[in-house]
């Protein structure tokens, strides 16, 4: 009995690699070894880089609140403990928007705090 092989199941498998390393350099585009451990990497990288993404937004917009916020004369640490004292539930995503977007309506936020 002749050995039983699945070509088209293996050609698929190798296709599908190759096509995602579509758009890479040298042997890592056409080269079914090289690519697939290209594209293992790249998805560790994207995986971990989901994850890094959220942190970096946050950080953008503690800057951007500490920037808007010590034009009215606080600093950043004493705008959140006053946020947080007074019970406002405003995240920083909003916050950031409003200082750069809608710099009255922060002011009237900053004003409330200040009270």
């Amino acid at each position: 009995m002749p050995r039983s092989v699945n070509a088209v199941a293996s050609r698929q498998k190798r296709k599908k690699v190759l096509k995602q390393a579509k758009g890479y350099f040298g042997r890592r585009k056409n080269v079914y070894t090289v690519a697939k451990n290209a594209i293992e990497k790249g998805m560790q990288y994207a995986y971990r880089d989901r994850k890094k993404k959220k942190i970096a937004f946050r950080g953008l917009w503690i800057q951007r609140i500490n920037a808007a916020v010590r034009e009215h004369g606080l600093s950043y640490s004493q705008f959140i403990g006053a946020l947080n004292k007074k019970g406002i539930e405003l995240n920083r995503k909003v916050l950031a928007d409003l200082a750069m977007n809608h710099p009255e309506a922060f002011k009237a936020v900053v004003d409330t705090l200040k009270k």
